[in-house]
């Protein structure tokens, strides 16, 4: 009787690493540094799908392995520039800069990170609020268009809070859709904008520019020229933003462990107090920082204050270049009730032609 017994001449599936279980194997990989993946997706076709696959993100995340990296928008004249730094660290100087090509963008969109994508909201062509939405997926470093949003925005307020970006101003309210959709919030879940009521809002509160909005303690609070709007999520409640924080913000900010820190016409890094509606300087970082952070932007960086901002003396190529700074400080409440910083590291992160700016600076966690 014949042997029925059969082989196959196909090759054995190929394993991550040789002798582990890829579930076992990822879980090894995910452990690894961002900054050393361009390395490891040498290894093998394999490697490099599996550093870009978002079941290995979703892994760091679960082994909270994630790293946050810095994402510059540089724009110079009409040309705008996105570049990528792997979280500024005193052990990783000598990382260079990615730089990723953008579509042709529109003027004054707003901003969000949520996630691993960053959205880039309205904005406007010709003098015309657009309510397209580019998505950046930080993952594969890859632009897609995003679903819209009902109202066309210029020069928005947008932030994210648990796990929705809300989106406020920008648009003249003209009429009833305008009114309905002065904010509106998208759930990544439904995968559509929707209207958030502010029937309560008193028209001179529906500004159309909107110039800064920070999150503190799951309430919104987005700056207009004069004044602005704070919003409860939980509770649905609109109100004024304090007369006290409206005074005293200038420029970019961002909230650490409660405490929301700008900079003043003086250079000098402040932090707000919302419970006890008081502003106090930074001490401890004089010595560490130029005296004036000509235009500056913050961000949250694993829990410290990062800041950016450009120096417009001493860049290289006979004056034509200028550099990009990059400070990473440590603060903390002291036992006076006062703010206290420690400046980690400093560097130069960039340099570009002079007569560029920093539009922004976010940072995405991977």
């Amino acid at each position: 009787m014949a042997d029925q017994t059969t082989t196959s001449d196909e090759p054995p599936t190929a394993l991550l690493i040789p002798g582990l279980p890829d579930d076992i194997s990822v879980q090894c990989i995910a452990r690894v540094p961002r900054h050393h993946h361009p390395t490891l997706s040498l290894v093998s076709t394999l490697w490099r799908h599996t550093l870009r696959s978002q079941h290995l993100f979703h892994t760091r995340s679960l082994l909270h392995s994630t790293q946050h990296s810095l994402y510059l928008n540089i724009r110079l004249n009409s040309t705008f520039n996105w570049y990528l730094h792997p979280n500024p660290n005193p052990n990783y100087i000598n990382i260079k800069l990615s730089l990723f090509p953008l579509p042709p963008i529109p003027v004054g969109p707003a901003y969000a990170v949520l996630g691993s994508k960053i959205y880039l909201i309205g904005g406007s062509i010709n003098d015309i609020a657009l309510n397209s939405v580019w998505v950046l997926d930080c993952t594969l470093n890859r632009w897609e268009t995003g679903p819209k949003m009902k109202v066309g925005r210029e020069f928005a307020a947008a932030a994210v809070v648990d796990g929705k970006i809300y989106v406020m101003g920008g648009c003249v309210v003209d009429n009833r859709l305008k009114s309905v959709n002065w904010a509106e919030v998208f759930d990544p879940a439904v995968g559509e904008w929707g209207p958030v009521e502010s029937g309560s809002v008193d028209g001179n509160g529906k500004d159309k520019w909107m110039h800064a909005c920070a999150v503190i303690d799951g309430r919104i609070y987005a700056m207009a020229d004069r004044g602005g709007v704070v919003y409860d999520v939980v509770g649905r409640e609109w109100g004024r933003v304090p007369k006290r924080l409206d005074l005293g913000w200038r420029g970019r900010a961002v909230v650490i462990d409660g405490v929301l820190y700008c900079y003043d016409y003086l250079g000098k890094i402040r932090g707000y107090d919302v419970d006890k509606d008081t502003w106090k300087e930074l001490r401890g970082v004089e010595k560490g920082l130029p005296k004036f952070l000509c235009g500056a932007t913050m961000v949250d960086l694993d829990g410290r204050l990062c800041v950016v901002w450009e120096r417009k003396e001493g860049g290289g190529c006979g004056g034509k270049e200028m550099d990009v700074m990059c400070a990473v400080i440590e603060v903390c409440k002291d036992e006076d009730g006062g703010l206290s910083g420690k400046v980690l590291w400093v560097d130069v992160v960039l340099s570009v032609p002079v007569g560029s700016s920093i539009l922004q600076c976010l940072a995405v966690a991977l």
